[in-house]
């Protein structure tokens, strides 16, 4: 670090959110809503997973064997998407998020998926899920383009969809609508709020987290510091020592097609499907465009050169054949766009929320890592449960600790930690000295 940028002003803020996905802005967003000035660090917010995710929340049809723990956490979040949506609706200026409530329609290809369906159905029903066996002729009158071939479908009335891109563009835009005179304003960024730059390492004063150091060497300064940034949160200089953040990139690949005026709607409802004991999902847009999608591989491509987020020409083929196999009119739709990028998961595919156990609190107690909050690991289910993260982590800060939500913390996959201020990656943490005293 060169003298001139350690000499630079830092920025100030109540809380510094490290991450411009789905997860850090909607944490962000409601970060304001509390009453607290947020700076939000990201070169170019919205731009990897949250770019190519088709928003569907789906508490129901996401319910996976083996992953039952997740269940509760996803209803939860589930219930707050429509208020959530709706302050923001009414803070961003008109800015549609694409939020819709139309139902999910699960449908099987053939025997086995009918079989494979109805095994699903009966765990969903014992975790008291509505999921409702629809006769084949009622499911083709819904949604007419559905393929004559199909073996079963079933109505899924509570699993919903949002457009992730509008959804972080109107987040964005709630976020930049106050003024410089405003309590939320935060000098030297952006809008009041944005920092476009990466953060290269926590920033610690007297055992907690007191904000981060960006790769310019400027420094953001705050209470609380929250570390949302999917993958890179492993990466991030200043961890405390002996944490570990167990993420994995997993790549989907996801197609974007427009439907040609004579077949509109293709689907009016999120149609998910079961193709020879493969998942597909065709989820209709308001703009006429409907997406399917997702593969889902951790094969290696990315490191085979050429594009960071390559897209699997075998990914697209099957893509196209299954969604073709549900709904044959498929084939006559426009490709508009074939995009990767990777999720990131954990080896229990839940995520790391919460705050960061130091194993020396008083009196021999376990404490907490002050200052920080972990948000990260989302996998496939960031934009469903947007609301519940930004709910937990402010909840954090508002000294509330839910105990239902223990079961995720960041800690869980790491040692007792009985030191803070060490960075893990094999480099020093970043420290202030001395800290201003007009720190808030």
């Amino acid at each position: 670090m060169d003298e001139v940028n350690t000499q630079r002003e830092p920025l100030r803020a109540d809380v510094a959110v490290i991450g411009g996905g789905v997860i850090g802005l909607g944490i962000a967003w409601e970060t304001r809503r509390s009453g607290r000035s947020v700076v939000l660090i990201d070169p170019a917010p919205a731009s990897g997973a949250t770019f190519a995710a088709a928003g569907m929340l789906a508490p129901v049809s996401e319910l996976h064997y083996q992953e039952e723990d997740l269940l509760e956490l996803m209803l939860e979040s589930s219930a707050l998407w429509p208020d959530f949506e709706r302050h923001l609706s009414g803070s961003s200026n008109g800015r549609s998020t694409g939020y819709r409530t139309t139902p999910t329609l699960a449908v099987g290809a053939d025997a086995a998926d009918r079989r494979a369906l109805a095994d699903l159905r009966d765990v969903q029903l014992a975790n008291g899920l509505m999921v409702e066996s629809l006769p084949l002729r009622e499911a083709r009158e819904r949604e007419p383009l559905l393929s004559p071939q199909i073996s079963c479908a079933f109505h899924i009335p509570g699993d919903h969809q949002v457009d992730p891109r509008k959804l972080a563009a109107a987040i964005v835009g709630a976020l930049g609508d106050h003024q410089p005179a405003d309590s939320s304003w935060v000098e030297g960024a952006e809008d009041g709020f944005a920092v476009g730059n990466k953060a290269a390492s926590l920033l610690w004063e007297d055992g907690r987290v007191v904000g981060a150091e960006l790769e310019s060497g400027t420094r953001v300064l705050a209470k609380e510091t929250v570390v949302a940034n999917g993958l890179h949160a492993a990466r991030l200089n200043g961890l405390p020592d002996g944490l570990s953040l167990p993420l994995r990139p997993v790549y989907g690949d996801i197609l974007r097609l427009r439907v040609p005026e004579h077949l509109r709607p293709l689907v009016t409802a999120t149609v998910r499907g079961m193709v020879r004991g493969v998942p597909v999902y065709i989820v209709p847009r308001e703009d006429g465009t409907v997406v399917i999608g997702a593969t889902q591989r951790e094969d290696g491509l990315s490191a085979s050169g050429g594009s960071a987020n390559p897209v699997s020409a075998g990914g697209v083929y099957q893509l196209l054949r299954d969604a073709q196999a549900l709904v044959p009119a498929v084939a006559e739709l426009e490709l508009l766009e074939a995009t990767a990028r990777a999720r990131p998961g954990t080896p229990d595919n839940a995520p790391l929320l919460g705050r960061v156990a130091t194993g020396a609190g008083p009196e021999g107690t376990e404490g907490t890592v002050r200052g920080l909050i972990v948000a990260s690991g989302f996998f496939r289910h960031g934009v469903l449960l947007t609301p519940a993260a930004a709910k937990i982590c402010v909840g954090l800060m508002d000294g509330t600790d839910d105990p239902r939500w223990n079961k995720f913390r960041p800690d869980r996959f790491s040692k007792p930690l009985a030191k803070a201020g060490v960075a893990t990656n094999g480099s020093q943490a970043a420290t202030l000295n001395p800290l201003p005293k007009d720190h808030p």
